[in-house]
């Protein structure tokens, strides 16, 4: 990391209370493990992860998980401790905090999915796990009959609450009521009390407009192809299946095309670029609806 990025972050550190939990969000590439980092570092703490895709093992490099060279600067928690072939959900993560939490440690959760700082804020309903045929039903239905046809199957409070052109959302709210027999709206009015309330702690959410994103996503995917990243697919090819959950990583699949030569690697780096791009926007869509009340923080400070 360089030297002028961490002096930077510093800076925005001494702003923080070490007594409190901080909570950082933003999209990717925007800078939020260096503030992390430097909080860390000056006043103490565990990073714990909150990106989805950073869980797993076998993507390193391609997940942009801290490095070696960092976690052996301070505490880190959360990463890379899933097996690439494993199901872990907000449920699994969520939990995982809560026994950090209760270690006394001071969390500094960083990440990018906000569906894990919203269970931790808000609280998740605790809806038992899907079984595996009911899901397997579930995508065959959808394909048969389409989205707006399994909007229709669900409970009228569901119905009116869920976003219609979300098919995961679609999707996982059918499958809950399959599977127990209760709507996804009933459910979540019995979600427990949050882990950690907003109030408790101390938020950063890092605003990054899409021209000052842009060329960083860029230079990002580059430094991932420099530092490893094709060697990595390699290691990955014997086992690699497009259904894993790991598999979910931005570009995994271009760079596995690339070692199986079926990709030119500048095709694989324009598509997972503009990939990234477009998962970049949602982030922003995300955080724009869901963290109104989050301190910002400009970027470009750490640039």
């Amino acid at each position: 990391m360089a030297v002028s990025h961490m002096v930077a972050a510093r800076e925005i550190a001494r702003e923080f209370d070490p007594a409190r939990p901080v909570l950082i969000a933003g999209p990717t590439a925007s800078g939020k493990s260096a503030l992390a980092l430097a909080l860390a570092e000056l006043q103490g703490g565990v990073i714990v992860n909150a990106d989805a895709i950073q869980v797993y093992e076998n993507w390193r490099i391609l997940t942009a998980r801290p490095s070696a060279e960092d976690e052996n600067r301070a505490p880190h928690a959360l990463y890379g401790h899933v097996a690439g072939d494993t199901p872990y959900s907000v449920g699994d993560w969520l939990r995982a905090v809560a026994d950090l939490r209760q270690s006394g440690a001071r969390l500094i959760v960083t990440g990018g999915t906000g569906l894990y700082f919203t269970a931790l804020t808000d609280g998740l309903a605790e809806i038992p796990a899907t079984p595996p045929e009911i899901r397997a039903e579930g995508a065959a239905l959808l394909a048969k009959i389409g989205l707006e046809a399994m909007v229709a199957d669900l409970d009228a409070e569901t119905a009116a609450r869920i976003d219609r052109n979300n098919p995961a959302r679609v999707m996982r709210a059918w499958e809950v009521l399959r599977s127990t027999g209760q709507g996804l709206a009933a459910w979540q009015a019995q979600t427990p009390p949050p882990l950690l309330p907003l109030n408790h702690a101390q938020t950063a959410l890092f605003e990054a407009p899409k021209d000052w994103l842009t060329p960083r996503i860029e230079a990002r995917f580059d430094k991932m192809i420099a530092t490893g990243a094709l060697e990595e697919a390699q290691a990955n090819l014997p086992s690699w299946s497009p259904t894993l959950p790991s598999s979910k990583a931005i570009g995994a699949a271009e760079l596995i095309a690339v070692v199986r030569g079926e990709m030119p690697l500048p095709a694989a780096s324009a598509r997972a670029t503009i990939l990234t791009r477009q998962f970049a926007k949602r982030q922003r869509t995300w955080f724009k609806a869901r963290m109104s009340g989050w301190r910002r923080v400009h970027p470009g400070a750490l640039a």
